[in-house]
This record gives C-alpha cells, structure tokens and sequence, in this order.
C-alpha cells in the first residue's frame, strides 16, 4: 500500500521560531524531535511571503504567475472568497484522491470557497473566511454544514484532524492536511500558562534592528501589538508552542495506531513572519512597497518518515513549496499532469539514495509586480515598472540594511541576476495570471490585486 501523507502547515510561523532552527528560548519538543529524526531543509522558502497565494502554491505546484492567485483573499465582505480562483488547476489533493486516497482536510485553507468542500477531499473542516480568533465561540464548516464551537482554535483544529485519523476508510491510504492559524495576528489570546512562560524572556534571539529603510510601515506593523512589543513576542512563542502540542498530539495518535513508519509527516509554514525583526511586524504586505526580507520568506520545512526518510540530516538545497509538491507526488507514486512546473522532487535528498544533479542555485519569488532572485550570496529585488529596486549582499550583509542597487560597481552582478529572474519567469509565467497584470488593478491599502478567475 502506498504510504500515508500528513502535512501541517501554519499560518505566519516564521523559520527563526523553533528549537530546531536555532531559537534557544522557544520550547519546540516536537518539532525538535521531528527534525533529529528526520530531515530539516535549512533553506526553505516560500514562492511569495502572503497566505493565499503561497498556500495555492502548495496546493498546486505552480507559480502565483501560473495559478493566479497574488494577495491574500480578504474577508471584507466582498465576493472574493467565493470564487473559484483555483478553478481548472489540478490540485495536490485531487490528485491522491483519484490515485485511491481518502483525503481529509482541518484548519485553514484560505484558496477561496471556505464553506464548501473542495474537489478531492473526502473530510472537510474549515475555520470558514474570518479572519483567526484563538479562542472563544466561532463558526465552522463540516462537510457544508455551518457548526459553532468554542474553545481553543489549535485545540479545535487538533481534535477534528484526531477524528478524521479514527473515522478514515481504513482499507484506503489517507493524505491528512493540517492547517494551524495561532502564529497568527492578533498575537493575543494563547494560553495563559504558556504565555506565562515566556513573559520573562529576554528574546535574544530576535537581532535589534533599525527599522526597514526601504519602505513605509503598514498593515500589521502599524497595529497596536507594537506598543506593548514584549507581550506580542510572549504570545507569539507561546503560539508556536501551542502548536507544538498540537502536532504531538498527531504523531501521539499515529503512534497508537501503529501508523508512524507507513506515514510521511511534513511540518511547514505558508510564509515566514517579522516579529520586530527591522521593526517590521508581518510579512511581505506588512510594507509599501511590499518586502523580501529573510525572515518574511524563510519557512521551516521538515520531513519524518521513519525507516523512509533518512534521520539525522540538515538539507542546505534551496526548496520551495513547488518543489514539496513535487517530493510528494514521488513519494506516492503518482505522476504530475502535464505541465510545466517549476519545482523539482527532492525526496532522493529527504532518503539519501543520490545527488539531484543540477539542483538550482538560486531561489525565487514574486508578490504581484515585485520579482526576487535568491543566490547563497546576493537577493535581487526588482519592482516592475519604475521600482524601487534592491540588491543585497547577504554575506557581508545580512540584515539587508544596505541597498546596493544602483551602485556602479554592481552593474555587472545587477544585469546578470536580471537576466536569470527573467529568464525564469519568461519560462514559466501564464500571460494571461502573471503578477505583473495586477497593475492594470490597483486596489486601496497598499496591496496587489487580485486576477478575477471569471465568473
């Protein structure tokens, strides 16, 4: 039989917060023990730093400029979440249903169409279009029915994932996505006892830095959660322990039901998030114009399958969520539609069964008009038409404080990693979803548009 596939992916759980990643006050126990035990990518990063558009990249393999998806589906009381911006896309859970998958999904999903199961999933659970609210009394959707709970949101999450892991056709695979929302705003409301235990760190961890020179301050960096700077950063790593827990409380049930070594575990994130790292509070859309700071587009991403994945090891590769599509549709057996997608399988590095040759060494992304190219020592940012531009030198350089774009001396470097961002996009991007149309749409508040999918 082919194997089981659980992914849980947050909602803003930046890279940097986590045992395993380096954090040294945050207590992360099993994600920590995932990572010992498995395999931590240490240069994951997302295709774009906003949630809709990187989760529909998770979801199908494909660019923002392919699948159409550039901001953050708003709830505002418009009609964008009831649209079908995924429609006539393939996604990751229709395809392991019709390879013979029950398919189950609990948490967020934030692709459009909250209230209303999505092709491919047998079980459907959603925090429907609000916006997270940690705890307290909420709505929910079971399979299209409208159903009010109360209590934790992580905890809500947890136990209908527990459900479906006990009520599943056990005669069939299963493909389980988690998707968790307490790393998100507002960063208040996590339990008591865990933000206790974190009222008396220090944060070193966090770099003091002078605030982001190349934009204007917006959206989450100008809530009220930075006048009280250390009671956010309590919360906010008493969320990521919260959901920590949770995910123990998957790989506890797996466990019980002897499911751990014919399971692959995935934990990741759908972006990366600044908690007051260049005074940012967010991620790409937390400036104008919208940023691609280290710390807004690297994700953790790590991968445990016990006697499959090859324990112990710490991935340099640069990957994406492309590329996880990829690695999963491998592991499964199930091939990909024809298209051209531009992320690689990199289970043979996950299992250590051989090199990938030409593994890229470069990494790339884009939100609406703005296009990055990431080497091992420079990060090109380009704003097309007119700017402003960026390029860093990341090892000299670290915190991005330095903008070296323009310089004369930089010309040579600037035109090269031009040419490789172009030729890039050039490749894959669908002219009629690539992000540069968005400015043929410009909306309010310092946002992208979106790409009206029809009707």
């Amino acid at each position: 039989m082919r194997p089981n596939v659980l992914v849980v992916l947050s909602d803003d759980h930046g890279q940097w917060a986590s045992g395993c990643y380096g954090n040294r006050e945050l207590m992360t126990p099993t994600m920590d023990y995932l990572s010992a035990t498995g395999v931590r990518m240490a240069n994951a990063f997302t295709p774009t730093p906003v949630c809709s558009p990187a989760r529909a990249s998770f979801w199908t393999g494909l660019l923002p400029s392919q699948h159409g998806l550039h901001d953050f589906i708003r709830d505002n009381g418009d009609d964008s979440g009831t649209r079908e911006w995924l429609r006539g896309t393939v996604t990751l859970a229709q395809l392991l249903h019709d390879a013979g998958y029950t398919c189950g999904l609990a948490g967020k999903w934030h692709c459009g169409q909250e209230d209303r199961r999505q092709p491919g999933f047998d079980d459907w659970f959603t925090s429907g279009r609000q916006q997270p609210q940690h705890d307290g009394r909420r709505s929910f959707v079971h399979n299209d029915e409208v159903v009010e709970l109360s209590g934790n949101l992580t905890h809500i999450v947890t136990d209908q994932a527990v459900r479906f892991l006990r009520e599943r056709d056990r005669h069939k695979p299963f493909f389980l996505f988690v998707g968790y929302s307490a790393t998100h705003s507002p960063w208040s409301d996590h339990p008591e006892r865990l933000v206790h235990a974190y009222r008396s760190c220090r944060f070193d961890d966090i770099p003091r830095d002078p605030t982001y020179p190349f934009g204007k301050m917006v959206r989450e960096s100008i809530l009220p959660t930075r006048e009280r700077p250390r009671e956010a950063l309590a919360q906010y790593y008493a969320a990521v322990s919260e959901i920590d827990q949770g995910l123990g409380r998957l790989l506890d049930e797996l466990d019980s039901e002897g499911l751990r070594s014919t399971t692959l575990v995935v934990y990741t994130a759908d972006h990366g998030l600044n908690c007051s790292h260049h005074g940012i509070w967010g991620k790409g859309n937390s400036t104008w114009p919208q940023n691609m700071v280290e710390e807004s587009i690297r994700v953790p991403l790590i991968l445990n399958q016990p006697g499959v994945i090859f324990p112990g090891q710490v991935r340099s590769e640069m990957v994406d969520h492309c590329d996880l599509f990829q690695t999963l549709l491998e592991l499964v057996d199930v091939p990909a539609p024809a298209r051209s997608y531009p992320g690689r399988s990199f289970l043979r590095l996950a299992t250590n069964t051989g090199p990938v040759p030409g593994w890229r060494e470069a990494q790339f992304g884009e939100y609406g008009n703005l296009r990055m190219i990431r080497t091992r020592t420079h990060k090109l940012v380009r704003r097309y038409p007119d700017g402003p531009d960026e390029l860093f030198d990341l090892v000299a350089d670290p915190r991005e404080c330095r903008n070296l774009f323009g310089d004369p001396g930089q010309r040579e470097l600037t035109d090269h990693l031009t040419a490789l961002l172009d030729a890039f996009f050039e490749r894959y991007e669908d002219p009629e979803k690539t992000g540069l149309r968005v400015l043929e749409q410009p909306r309010p508040n310092h946002t992208v548009a979106w790409l009206d999918p029809g009707p």
